[in-house]
């Protein structure tokens, strides 16, 4: 599995992912999950990946192709806008998925990805947009400025808590390292190196692309500094008081008959 967000804010956007993919416990390996196109100076796009290695590996080797030998169609080169970007790399990814769904669906694999594609095209604003294995995709918002791919679920708390466009780059960078961390907390197959990408709206090129591994000191003291502070609130948090009312028994119904599952009141099955 693997954990790959971006955040779309007022300043630019911020990209992040871990390096961990794995084929069963027993085969885990590190590659890349950050790609980074300038296929023309008026123009940066960041694609992040989750889901199938060979298919992910197999859609960025046709973008590339594409740039490098065009042959007059759609093209990160000649697209005018973002939509249009991700409109293309879901078609790449569609036809890469269609190739191979056959032999595939006999072993009991998924080749499907999932992408999200940021960026900006020189004259048009800066975005984020997530490219589902079905080729269609959803942007970011105002109000839900950032998008999530892979293993989400742990990192996403941090998130609905923090983000916002106001951000700045650095602490969108701080809060995706965050969102990452928590993750690795609690799923084994997301892991570090963790790579971090910020780009600043108008630029054209990346402010940085950072990777941290298991032992650099940032993270350490991220993570201790996170954990710490959460143990802080917790405790700080006002006492739990019983109450002094003597509490009734909820009462369930009894079983129709034997065997039969009991339902709490006001739930359905």
């Amino acid at each position: 599995m693997t954990y790959c967000l971006g955040l779309s804010l007022d300043e630019g956007l911020v990209f992040a992912s871990d390096s961990r993919t794995n084929a069963g416990v027993d085969y885990v390996t590190t590659y890349s999950k950050m790609h980074l196109f300038t296929p023309a100076e008026d123009r940066l796009f960041v694609i992040l990946s989750a889901g199938n290695l060979a298919t992910t590996q197999e859609v960025i080797n046709h973008i590339q192709r594409d740039i490098d030998y065009p042959t007059g169609g759609t093209n990160l080169s000649n697209v005018k806008y973002l939509f249009e970007a991700a409109e293309y790399v879901g078609k790449i990814s569609q036809e890469v998925q269609l190739q191979h769904s056959h032999a595939l669906s006999h072993t009991g694999v998924s080749g499907e990805t999932t992408l999200l594609i940021g960026g900006q095209i020189k004259g048009q604003p800066h975005g984020l947009m997530l490219i589902y294995p079905q080729g269609n995709y959803i942007t970011s918002s105002p109000q839900t400025p950032y998008l999530q791919i892979g293993e989400s679920k742990y990192g996403k708390p941090a998130l609905d808590r923090i983000a916002n466009p106001g951000l700045s780059l650095a602490e969108g960078a701080r809060l995706c390292l965050v969102s990452l961390d928590a993750t690795t907390r609690s799923n084994i197959t997301v892991g570090p190196p963790f790579e971090v990408a910020t780009y600043e709206k108008d630029a054209l090129k990346l402010n940085c692309r950072c990777s941290f591994d298991e032992t650099d000191p940032y993270l350490i003291n991220l993570r201790e500094s996170w954990n710490s502070g959460i143990n802080a609130v917790f405790r700080g948090l006002p006492p739990f008081e019983s109450n002094t009312q003597e509490q009734q028994p909820i009462e369930f119904p009894v079983a129709q008959q034997a065997g039969q599952m009991m339902t709490p009141p006001d739930q359905t099955t």
